[in-house]
């Protein structure tokens, strides 16, 4: 599989990311997991996608023990993390409410606990996970950037910020924010729309894209909408030999933003699956026959 870079800066990383949100849920051993690593890597996907909030502030450390047992893994890898969504539960005893914190305080403590719990000396890419309206950007890029020329993280992105929101905070930076992580599939199009992916290609910035197949709805059948996009999808298994999945995924990648999907399974046939969607090129109108199946009317 071909490598991209998510911005003319870097990082080089893979046409498609695996996102470990579901990790808890798999339940595997430090050697599951490195055989689920190993996996990925085998069918091209190098780019691990994590957040500190995650299995409730503990599958990062979960995937470091792997990466411990088998710390050669971690130059073959891409570690994406992001932080700033704080919620209540016990291992937070702190939080009475969740909320966001952008502070530098947090941000700092946030990475270098991030850093211990995945057993590296960096992240390849930090996101802020969700817009704080508390955000004072001027003290937010300056723990960033500070934090890059430490070289504790190597590259600064963004997730569901609006395209305001992303001027703003690159506005206080010298380097660039690379991606914007945001939700986009054929049941949700909103970012080709309210001018995500259009400041994506304006800024040549990549966007990472979560949820590509709607958490299993897409799939499902259950509304009108997603039985719309399913019937639209099934001829074009036949005429391009993939599956569904692989189907909704070229649909994403061929858009001109070449987004990088987030897929979350621990599943490796479906890992294999994901990875061969990128050697698929949609024509035109079948590209469009799934938009107005997703929207339920023609285009203008």
């Amino acid at each position: 599989m071909k490598r991209i870079t998510l911005h003319p800066s870097g990082p080089e990383c893979s046409p498609v990311a695996s996102g470990v949100w579901r990790m808890e849920e798999w339940d595997h051993s430090p050697r599951d997991t490195i055989e689920w690593i190993e996996t990925c890597l085998e069918a091209g996907i190098t780019t691990f996608d994590h957040a500190d909030v995650y299995g409730q502030y503990t599958t990062e450390s979960r995937f470091g023990q792997a990466l411990k047992l088998s710390p050669s893994l971690r130059q073959k890898i891409e570690l994406v993390s992001k932080c700033d969504v704080c919620i209540t539960c016990e291992n937070r005893p702190e939080n009475h409410i969740n909320h966001y914190n952008t502070s530098p305080e947090y941000i700092r403590q946030s990475v270098e606990r991030s850093l211990r719990n995945l057993s590296t000396d960096h992240l390849d890419l930090l996101l802020l996970h969700r817009p704080d309206p508390l955000m004072n950007a001027d003290h937010t890029a300056g723990v960033l950037a500070e934090l890059q020329t430490e070289g504790k993280i190597k590259h600064i992105g963004v997730s569901n910020f609006t395209p305001s929101q992303v001027s703003l905070l690159q506005s206080r930076l010298d380097t660039p924010l690379v991606t914007n992580q945001v939700e986009c599939s054929l049941l949700h199009t909103e970012p080709l729309f309210d001018g995500t992916f259009d400041q994506a290609q304006e800024i040549r910035s990549r966007p990472m894209v979560w949820s590509p197949f709607a958490g299993g709805r897409l799939f499902a059948g259950t509304g009108e909408r997603s039985r719309r996009v399913k019937e639209a999808i099934m001829p074009l298994k036949e005429k391009y030999s993939a599956t569904a999945g692989q189907i909704a995924l070229a649909w994403l990648l061929a858009l001109p933003c070449k987004p990088q999907p987030v897929i979350g399974t621990g599943k490796t046939d479906r890992i294999r699956e994901a990875a061969g969607a990128v050697a698929i090129e949609l024509d035109r109108q079948d590209w469009f026959t799934l938009l107005v199946a997703s929207q339920g009317h023609p285009v203008p």
